[in-house]
């Protein structure tokens, strides 16, 4: 059941000259929909979550992608927003994150490895930081930073014990040697701000806030202290649009963003989820590991970030299960 982009971007509801289609199967959508769809009725949201966490997953995404497929079947307008796996559990034990059995995500192959640079561009913003801040202290140091608090570790989107603690600066001429290290790309605070940030603006602004570490005095140093982030945000210009995919059933769904939940929120981001409410009345979603700890921060620090969302998931906004069976025996 297979769709072209075209046909997708019907049974979504996005015009079709607005996608920038990336190869055949996918494509970004520019923030301008936002903007277009403001003053449409919000739908409902449906959040996946689960009450006992396993170290192989324990299916949120498989039933979300079933449960948007179910509500297709039956004639109401769904769509899922889900997130982007990361490289470090597809190489691991889970194997990749985009569904299983007919509840799967096509291109599976495409979306499990390096889903369109959205994850290589955040690295890349982490890293530019990083490699600021080293080159700063070895200019002279203008704003005094203490090397000793730097907080601020590079990123990449691979398991890789070796390079969870290393020293830097090695060598002459390269910055002076201090203790650091890698997180995963996931686990990123760029990953974070660009899946609550509702707008390219608010990108920057979310960026420009960033503590890296201190002075000798103890004074907070930001990004915006070493002017990086302009040039972190032109890596982003692309990572912040969210991506159009489907189902093997040929339905839409919306993949943006991975932040894990035991590091971050652990929730796709903010923007597509946005999207998703201005173009269908049930959007399905998840969020990571348990209700004790994904669905708390989803409810916590997701919803509470974007006004939309909190008036979606106000208590005379919720909608369950049954409410949707009854709609559609009516229909």
């Amino acid at each position: 059941m297979k769709n072209t982009l075209k046909e997708l971007s019907e049974k979504a509801g996005i015009p079709f000259e607005l996608l920038e289609p990336r190869g055949h199967d996918s494509a970004k959508i520019p923030l301008s929909l936002l903007d277009s769809q403001s003053k449409k009725e919000r739908g409902k949201l449906i959040l996946v979550t689960a009450m006992s966490p396993t170290p192989a997953g324990e299916g949120k995404t498989t039933t979300a992608i079933g449960l948007n497929d179910g509500l297709r079947l039956i004639g109401e307008n769904s769509m899922a927003c889900l997130r982007q796996p990361s490289l470090g559990p597809v190489f691991g034990q889970k194997g990749g994150a985009t569904g299983g059995g007919k509840s799967q995500l096509t291109p599976g192959e495409d979306i499990n490895l390096g889903f369109n640079g959205d994850f290589s561009a955040i690295e890349s913003a982490n890293n530019l930081l990083a490699a600021l801040i080293d080159n700063h202290i070895h200019q002279g140091n203008t704003l005094q930073i203490d090397p000793n608090t730097i907080t601020w570790r590079r990123v990449l989107d691979m398991n890789d014990r070796a390079l969870r603690s290393i020293v830097s600066g090695l060598g002459k001429s390269n910055g002076g040697a201090r203790e650091t290290g890698f997180d995963i790309t996931a686990a990123s605070e760029i990953m974070a701000i660009l899946c609550l940030a509702e707008s390219f603006t608010d990108l920057k602004a979310r960026m420009d806030k960033i503590v890296i570490g201190y002075t000798f005095s103890g004074k907070p140093v930001t990004a915006s202290d070493l002017n990086a982030t302009g040039a972190m945000t032109a890596l982003l210009r692309h990572a912040i649009k969210p991506n159009l995919v489907q189902s093997l059933e040929g339905n839409p769904v919306l993949v943006h963003g991975g932040p894990f939940a035991n590091i971050a929120h652990g929730c796709s981001s903010v923007i597509a989820t946005k999207m998703a409410l201005t173009l269908s009345d049930y959007v399905v979603t998840e969020c990571g590991f348990g209700a004790d700890l994904g669905a708390e921060k989803f409810l916590h620090i997701k919803v509470p970030t974007s006004r939309t969302l909190a008036r979606c998931c106000s208590l005379r906004s919720y909608c369950t299960c049954s409410e949707i069976s009854r709609r559609s025996e009516s229909t």
